[in-house]
C-alpha cells in the first residue's frame, strides 16, 4: 500500500487492446490481475486500439492509440493518405506525452515482435517503436511481457521491431523460439527469460464434457510474406475446414464453431451456410473466459487461432492445432501434444481425420498430460510476475511471490 504523502506509481498498458482480438485482451486481463493483486496502489490506464471497450470492460481510463481514426482503413484518396501521414507525426508527440505521465508501461503479451499475419511497418511496429523510444528518452520503464516474436523478412519492419526490443527496459517471451528470433535479429537476449503465455494465468471456469467438438476458425489469409497468395490460401483453408466440419456432422457429432477475433465471423457464416446442419452451431464469445467455457465443455478441440489453442489447453481438453505459424507448433510441443499439429495452409482431409481419431483414442492420457503441464505453467508464471515486480517496482517490491488465481 502507498504510505501517506507518497505518490502512487503510475502504470500504463499499451497495445492493440479492445479491438476485437480476444487473445490480446486475455493478456491484458492477466496483467491487470497481477497489478491488482500485487500493486493495488498503482494507478493504471491504457493507450490502446479500442479505448471504449477497454474502459468499459476493465474499468480503467483508456486513450485511443492513433490520432487518425481511419488508421486501419485502406487509404486510396489523397485526403486519407494525407490524414494517415499527418497522424504518424501527431502520434509521435501523443505517445511521448502519454509515456511521460507514467513510471512504468507494460506491453502485455501479444505477438508484438512478429509478422506471422499481414503487417505494414508504419502500422503497429511504428507505434511500438514510438513507445519504446519515448520510454528510453523520458526515463519511463517499458516492459515487453510474455511477448511473441519471429524472424521478419521485411527490412523496415525488422528494423522497427529490433529497435523497439533494444530500447525496452524489460523483455520476456512466451516461447524459446521467440527469444531465439530476437537474438537472430541482433538483440542481446542474455537476460531475457521465457515463460508460458500470460493467458495461462487466467482462471479456468468450472464445466464438464458435453460430447461436442469445438472447432476454432480463423479469417486466415497467410502471413506477411504470403500477400500474393492470400486469396488462394484463404480458399484452401476454408474448404479444408468446411469439409472437416461436414464430416463430423455426417457422423452425428455436434460441432461448436469458435472465433478469436471479430473478423472470424465471416468464416463461421461461410461454414454454417455450406454445411447446413442443426448439429453445427456457433458460439457467441466476447472474452477468453467465454472461450474457456466452451472448450472446457468440449470432448475435443480443433482450432487455428493461437489463443483458441491456449484456451483449450488451459482447460485440459485434448486439442489438435491447425497450425498457421511456428508459435502454434511450439505451444503444442510445450504442452505435450506435438503429434497433433496439422498445417493450416495445406489441410489434408484424410490425414486430419486420422489425427482427430487418434486424439480421441488417447483422450484420457492426454488430459493427464495437460493437467501436469498446466501445473508447471502456473508455477512458471508465478516466477514471471515476481521477476516483473523486481524489475519494474523495486521500491515497492515485496518478498512474497505473485499467486495465480486458481
Amino acid at each position: 500500500m502507498t504510505s501517506a504523502g507518497e505518490t502512487p506509481v503510475h502504470v500504463g498498458v499499451f497495445g492493440l487492446l479492445g479491438s476485437g482480438n480476444l487473445g490480446n485482451d486475455g493478456s491484458l486481463e492477466a496483467v491487470l490481475g497481477y497489478l491488482r493483486a500485487e500493486h493495488p496502489e498503482a494507478v493504471v490506464d491504457a493507450l490502446c486500439g479500442g479505448p471504449e471497450a477497454v474502459a468499459t470492460r476493465y474499468r480503467i481510463p483508456a486513450t485511443r492509440l492513433h490520432w487518425y481514426r481511419g488508421e486501419y482503413r485502406t487509404a486510396s484518396r489523397a485526403g486519407a493518405i494525407a490524414g494517415k501521414g499527418l497522424g504518424k507525426l501527431v502520434d509521435a508527440f501523443r505517445t511521448a506525452a502519454w509515456v511521460r505521465r507514467h513510471d512504468v508501461v507494460i506491453v502485455p503479451g501479444m505477438g508484438v515482435l512478429e509478422a506471422t499475419l499481414p503487417l505494414r511497418p508504419w502500422g503497429f511496429p511504428y507505434s511500438l517503436f514510438l513507445l519504446c523510444a519515448s520510454g528510453r528518452l523520458l526515463g519511463t520503464r517499458v516492459a515487453l511481457v510474455g511477448v511473441g516474436a519471429a524472424a521478419i523478412a521485411d527490412r523496415p519492419t525488422r528494423a522497427l521491431v529490433r529497435w523497439s526490443a533494444r530500447l525496452a527496459k524489460y523483455r520476456s517471451y512466451r516461447d524459446a523460439q521467440s527469444r531465439d528470433a530476437m537474438r537472430a535479429m541482433g538483440v542481446d537476449t542474455t537476460r531475457d527469460e521465457v515463460y508460458p503465455d500470460l493467458a495461462f494465468a487466467l482462471p479456468v471456469p468450472p464445466s464438464g464434457p458435453s460430447g461436442q467438438v469445438c472447432v476454432g476458425v480463423m479469417d486466415f489469409h497467410g502471413g506477411n510474406d504470403d500477400r500474393a497468395r492470400a486469396d488462394e490460401i484463404h480458399r484452401r483453408y476454408l474448404e479444408g475446414t468446411t469439409r472437416f466440419v461436414r464430416a463430423l456432422a455426417e457422423e452425428g457429432r455436434p460441432v461448436r464453431l469458435l472465433t478469436g477475433d471479430d473478423c472470424d465471423t465471416t468464416v463461421v457464416a461461410a461454414i454454417l451456410d455450406a454445411v447446413d446442419s442443426p448439429l453445427v452451431t456457433a458460439a457467441e464469445t466476447s472474452s477468453l473466459a467465454d472461450l474457456m467455457k466452451e472448450t472446457a465443455a468440449a470432448d475435443t478441440v480443433v482450432a487455428t487461432r493461437y489463443h483458441n489453442l491456449i484456451c483449450a489447453l488451459k482447460t485440459g481438453t485434448p486439442t489438435l492445432a491447425l497450425s498457421y505459424a511456428a508459435k502454434s507448433d511450439a505451444l503444442m510441443a510445450q504442452m505435450g501434444l506435438a503429434t497433433y499439429c496439422h498445417p493450416a495452409r495445406e489441410i489434408d482431409h484424410d490425414r486430419l481425420l486420422g489425427q482427430f481419431r487418434s486424439l480421441e483414442k488417447h483422450s484420457a492420457e492426454l488430459r493427464q498430460t495437460l493437467a501436469e503441464r498446466n501445473r508447471a505453467a502456473a508455477q512458471q508464471l508465478t516466477h514471471q510476475f515476481t521477476a516483473l515486480t523486481t524489475a519494474l517496482f523495486p521500491a515497492t517490491y515485496q518478498a512474497h511471490p505473485y499467486q495465480e488465481t486458481p
